[in-house]
Formats: C-alpha cells, structure tokens, sequence
C-alpha cells in the first residue's frame, strides 16, 4: 500500500498583502506533494494516455541512465570482478548506457524548443508554472508547448 504525503498550501494565485488587516481572501489547496506534474495533467485530463506514456517512458530513461544529480557519495556495492555475478554488472551497465543512449535520442526528436519543458516537467518535476518563469514564457503557454512535446515523444517511442 503506497501511502500519499498530502500537504496544506496557501494557492500560488492569491495574494497575501501582510500590510492588510482583517481577513483577506486566500483558499487552501491540499496537494500530493508526492505526484508528478506530468500525473497530476493526467489525472486532470489535459493529457492523452499516448502523452502520459512517452512522458512516463522518457522520465524511466531519464532515471535508469542515472541522469540525475546526486546529493550524496553513491553507496552502492562496486560490480564483482571475474565472477559469477559479473554478467548481471555489465547487463546493468549496458542497461544504463541504452537508457542514455534512447534519452538523448528522445530529446533531440522533441526538438530543441520542446526539448527544454520535457527536461523540466518530465524529468526535473518542476512544474509547469515554474518551468513557463524559468524559460521566460507567457503565463498559460507551457501546457500547450508540453502537449506538442509529448506527442513528438509519443511518435518516438511508438506509444502514440
């Protein structure tokens, strides 16, 4: 059974002015801190199930080629040397390698305009708000631009 962190925030869109006495308008959103943007789209219906699974396909590719940036020393054991475990290592290292390999090709399909928002939202789990601030976008721009991301990536991946 998984279990979901849910949380209280104060909704991104109202303003708290702390000059302000009195109530002041503000409505409380309870959200699945554990959730990825590209899910939460999903489950709201702005994505198809072809987009959720290239996008879920190019996050997998993402994670298994190690792509991520690590706070901490890897604690993982060292593959063995010459024994009879060493297939399974050097399946592992040819595992990641493809992931690497279909990662980038994934990207470069998507396009160097689209290729930015997938980074973010697939893989970094920044959301789409934050990825429009970061890219200097309009406001309300980045859910189409990653819906034309994800059907690229859907054709890549065959998923579409």
């Amino acid at each position: 059974m998984s279990t979901r962190r849910l949380e209280s925030r104060i909704h991104p869109d109202d303003l708290i002015d702390p000059g302000k006495r009195g109530p002041q308008v503000m409505r409380h959103v309870t959200v699945n801190v554990a959730e990825s943007p590209l899910a939460w789209l999903a489950a709201r219906g702005h994505l198809n199930d072809a987009q959720l699974r290239a996008g879920e396909r190019l996050r997998a590719d993402y994670e298994r080629a190690g792509l991520a940036a690590r706070v901490t020393m890897r604690w993982d054991a060292a593959p063995p040397g010459k024994s009879r475990d060493g297939a399974r290592a050097s399946d592992a290292s040819l595992a990641r390698i493809d992931a690497h390999r279909r990662f980038h090709a994934a990207l470069e399909a998507a396009g160097p305009g689209l290729a930015d928002i997938c980074w973010r939202v697939i893989c970094a789990g920044e959301g789409v708000s934050g990825a429009e601030k970061a890219l200097g976008w309009p406001a309300r721009s980045g859910k189409l631009v990653l819906t034309l991301a994800l059907d690229r990536l859907a054709r890549f991946y065959g998923t579409g």
